[in-house]
């Protein structure tokens, strides 16, 4: 089975947008708040874009289930306050949730959490109880650095942030730690604002000792871990110099890095050097690179080829990405699929 833990909804339907330029003109004072009523959006217009797209790469590439969370660029926690952000959540949570009641064989439900700049993370947990407990979530993407580029909040080990560790222990979901739009023009939100954010919240965790409080955490470090893997070495030699047990200990356990890595040395050297239980299968199709590349004549984001093609892999080893440590380290997703038979 192919199980792809990295999905967004990059093709919601126009309304959508539409309804959340209306948000954001509100939020910088020009017009009313607009009324999550007037948002309408049909069964068939999520089937539209769906089949027309995920769908399509989905069966092209031979992939069974993907992990589908709302767009991980149009979170923008930056943008109004929380109770802007409270509603943004609800709506492209419920759109997800949509997606996965509709094509139930193929899509389970991730969710984003209501962040804002200088809120208490707490005031997230409301709303990723009712994303679990109500819509069937099996992961959610946090933020960290809900400022969007100028990183205001406190590391990811911070107390602060424990409220929604402990909520996702309960839970038994992982968290992919996932920046959103940057509101800083030096910084390119998919280029460089995503890999920086990725390499950071590891150096965050490399910092800290956030796994003595949370063993059961599992945290999900997207785009191939940014810097990490290439830089192995330098995050073991400070780890030694700040007094850390090896990362193997200190942090494998816990953390995982999946396989958005668009070209095939990229993809070998990260199954070369993370050990292969640390490594989860994923695409994030129709996302930062949706262009084909002219050098081999298949997408940037069929990730499988690279996977497929790596010579450092067992099949013993390819089978534990695409299919066992997802269900591992998603204990939702494996009940919601053993489920269903599968």
């Amino acid at each position: 089975m192919i199980i792809d833990i990295h999905g967004h909804y990059t093709t919601a339907p126009a309304q959508l947008g539409a309804w959340r330029d209306l948000q954001i003109a509100f939020s910088e004072g020009q017009g009313l708040a607009p009324d999550r009523a007037t948002l309408r959006i049909s069964d068939d217009d999520i089937r539209e874009t769906i089949e027309a797209n995920q769908l399509k790469l989905m069966n092209e590439r031979a992939s069974d289930i993907t992990v589908f969370s709302p767009r991980a660029s149009f979170m923008a926690h930056h943008i109004g306050d929380l109770e802007v952000s409270k509603t943004w959540a609800r709506i492209c949570n419920d759109l997800c949730a949509r997606v996965s009641e509709l094509f139930p064989d193929r899509f389970l439900m991730g969710a984003m959490l209501p962040q804002s700049p200088a809120e208490d993370p707490a005031t997230t947990v409301a709303e990723l109880t009712r994303a679990v407990e109500e819509l069937g979530a099996v992961t959610v993407n946090l933020n960290p650095d809900p400022s969007g580029g100028k990183w205001t909040a406190p590391a990811l080990t911070d107390r602060s942030w424990y409220p929604i560790y402990e909520k996702l222990v309960e839970y038994e979901i992982p968290a992919m730690v996932h920046v959103s739009t940057s509101c800083k023009p030096v910084f390119h939100t998919t280029g460089d604002h995503y890999l920086n954010a990725d390499t950071t919240a590891f150096m965050q965790l490399l910092k800290g000792d956030l796994f003595r409080d949370f063993p059961g955490l599992k945290l999900v470090i997207p785009h191939g871990g940014g810097a990490v893997p290439y830089h192995w070495g330098r995050f073991r030699g400070l780890a030694m110099a700040l007094g850390k047990p090896e990362l193997e200990e200190h942090l494998l356990n816990n953390v995982f890095f999946d396989t958005c890595v668009y070209h095939q040395p990229g993809i070998d050297l990260l199954t070369k050097v993370i050990p292969t239980d640390n490594i989860l299968f994923a695409s994030e199709m129709i996302g930062a690179v949706r262009d084909i590349d002219p050098r081999t004549g298949h997408y940037f984001d069929d990730t499988k080829r690279y996977v497929d093609a790596s010579e450092s892999l067992t099949d013993a080893q390819r089978a534990q990405i695409f299919e066992a440590n997802a269900r591992r380290v998603y204990p939702r997703l494996d009940r919601a699929l053993t489920a269903r038979g599968l």
